[in-house]
């Protein structure tokens, strides 16, 4: 939804109104053109066909004014780790103009509230006008490969140093001049240095190009006027923001899910939460989670911060503006050692199953008090990778994808058919771009029948993914969630189905892998690898579904005509 007009009544009586709504989409384009930028130039398919990458702008405290629609767990984590920065490393007097500061260290300040995890680069550069510090223009991207055990970071790590190389936070260009032997020892410890280096040039170039985009609003504006208008937004949104909390009933909300819930690595763990809302205020408390784990699932409070920000985002109305104003009234308490708040030196890298988890755990607790507003559980954190050796290129490779799975119903309509969904929001790579580039051949890309849950309003259905590896000494990097614990459905929705992973299936040598998420996984060249993903939560009970939407959904496939009968009391006539 379009951003409403912001109304002379909802801000500072200084700022002019008009301005003040030119201000708002002139950093907003900023923000956006930023990761294009990004995107375009990049080498990896991660970001330039995946578009892992997000951009921020923030003010000279870290608060975030504005920003692009990349994936929410990066979005979230920008303004949290600068602010870490100011706090522990560069203070506002250590900045100069053409710095950029960059790190990837989740532990970096001595917490957790900094980096997503390793592969997640920040840089930073400062905006000056008339001699000061006015702004940051802030991006986060996911790269290909900085060093670790597995290319990648892949496979199922127990300890932060098996994630590769840490950089505390740097500054990799001071006044304009990139630090060459910084960059010297980054680019040795990865796989793929040609990669790397003009992936994180462009990273660089990018928020330098932004720093000119909003000096020149500064120069056009004035710094009085710019300010006001970032204190105006900020106050803006948490106004709005905490007229939609005032529409939760006033309460103590629990609720749990569980992760790792096919007994993986000794699962299932448990994440808990106590939802405590008054008046304007909301307050998530997490104690009663599981502590962390020896492996790489445990997530940096910065992230649990993410998760819970976006999450609480969906209950609120989309038309208010995203800035540091949405955050204010809302507290988190996280307890430290814990599966939502990592210490070092715990393996944080496949973080996403707890974040996902986040959301609905979030919904879970707010289901009965405002069945309105909240949705059926989705089908999480999916991933799908292959090391192998490139024939052609005499080296080792790595594709594959963040897999898309069913989202759950809401109140008001059906969950998303096959994506990926949450805080990932990542685009799914074509088919024909990873072929061109991977020795890999697809064999099946195609939405499931009955995998989602039914309902009132049914949930998104799941994805059928079908590859042969062509690569030498393959190992497969799988993750999935939702296997035995199903996504829920809400107020009478039936859950979604599973997911499943098969090596070979149909033939002699089929076996089903046994865990969804786990080791590294070895296969053989020409191995099939497919992978059946979750669909998402049903909402609502499945007889009160207009009979017409079933015939929609068997005649797309959706919904085969036995369960349309079963399920929803309608026969499909032959």
């Amino acid at each position: 939804m379009t951003a409403l007009p912001i109304d002379a009544v909802a801000v500072a009586p200084a700022v002019d109104p008009v301005t003040l709504e030119i201000v708002r989409n002139a950093m907003k384009a900023i923000a956006e053109r930023v990761t294009r930028r990004m995107i375009r130039s990049a080498n990896s398919f991660i970001v330039k066909e995946m578009e892992d990458c997000s951009a921020s702008l923030l003010d000279a405290g870290g608060q975030l004014i504005a920003e692009e629609a990349g994936p929410p767990i990066q979005l979230n984590t920008v303004g949290v780790c600068l602010k870490t920065i100011l706090d522990h490393y560069f203070p506002p007097a250590a900045w100069r103009p053409g710095d950029v500061v960059v790190t990837n260290d989740p532990y970096a300040g001595g917490g957790s509230l900094a980096a997503t995890h390793s592969n997640d680069y920040l840089a930073f550069s400062p905006v000056f006008f008339a001699g000061e510090i006015v702004a940051f223009a802030g991006l986060m991207v996911h790269h290909l490969d900085i060093g670790a055990t597995n290319m990648g970071s892949r496979g199922w790590g127990t300890e932060i140093y098996q994630e590769g190389l840490r950089v505390p936070p740097m500054k990799l260009v001071e006044e304009g001049r990139l630090e060459h032997k910084v960059m010297q020892v980054v680019l040795t410890n990865t796989r793929t240095p040609e990669t790397l280096e003009n992936d994180l040039v462009s990273q660089i170039a990018s928020v330098q190009v932004a720093v000119d985009d909003v000096a020149a609003l500064f120069r056009k504006y004035g710094a009085p006027t710019m300010k006001a208008c970032f204190a105006a937004l900020m106050d803006h949104s948490e106004q709005r923001t905490r007229a939609e909390i005032a529409r939760i009933p006033d309460g103590v909300y629990r609720h749990e899910e569980p992760i790792l819930d096919d007994g993986a690595k000794g699962g299932p763990y448990w994440l808990r939460v106590t939802v405590t809302k008054s008046g304007t205020d909301i307050t998530l408390d997490f104690t009663g989670t599981d502590p962390v784990i020896q492996g790489p699932v445990n997530c940096p409070l910065a992230t649990t911060h993410a998760a819970v920000f976006y999450a609480m985002r969906c209950l609120m109305d989309s038309s208010i503006p995203g800035t540091e104003g949405c955050k204010r009234p809302i507290r988190i308490v996280a307890p430290p050692g814990t599966l939502v708040n990592a210490q070092s030196p715990a393996a944080v890298f496949q973080r996403m199953i707890v974040c996902h988890s986040l959301v609905d755990l979030v919904m879970g607790a707010l289901a009965d008090a405002i069945p309105e507003r909240v949705m059926g559980d989705s089908c999480g954190c999916l991933y799908n990778y292959t090391i192998c050796d490139h024939p052609q290129a005499g080296r080792r490779t790595m594709f594959g994808e963040v897999v898309p799975g069913g989202i759950g119903a809401t109140a008001d309509g059906d969950g998303i058919e096959a994506v990926a969904c949450h805080v990932t929001n990542c685009h799914i790579p074509p088919i024909e771009a990873m072929e061109i580039e991977q020795p890999v051949l697809y064999l099946r890309r195609e939405l499931r029948t009955d995998s989602g849950g039914a309902g009132m309003w049914r949930g998104g259905v799941g994805y059928v993914l079908s590859y042969r590896v062509l690569g030498g000494r393959p190992t497969l990097h799988r993750t999935s969630q939702k296997s035995v614990s199903l996504p829920q459905g809400v107020h009478g929705g039936l859950p979604g189905d599973g997911g499943r992973w098969m090596v070979n299936e149909g033939t002699p040598g089929e076996r089903r892998i046994r865990h969804a998420i786990g080791d590294m996984e070895d296969l053989a060249r020409n191995d099939v690898v497919t992978h059946y993903t979750p669909g998402g939560g049903g909402y609502g009970d499945p007889r009160r579904r207009d009979p017409e939407r079933v015939r929609r959904d068997v005649a797309y496939g959706f919904v085969s005509p036995e369960a349309a009968e079963r399920l929803y009391g309608v026969k499909i006539e032959a």
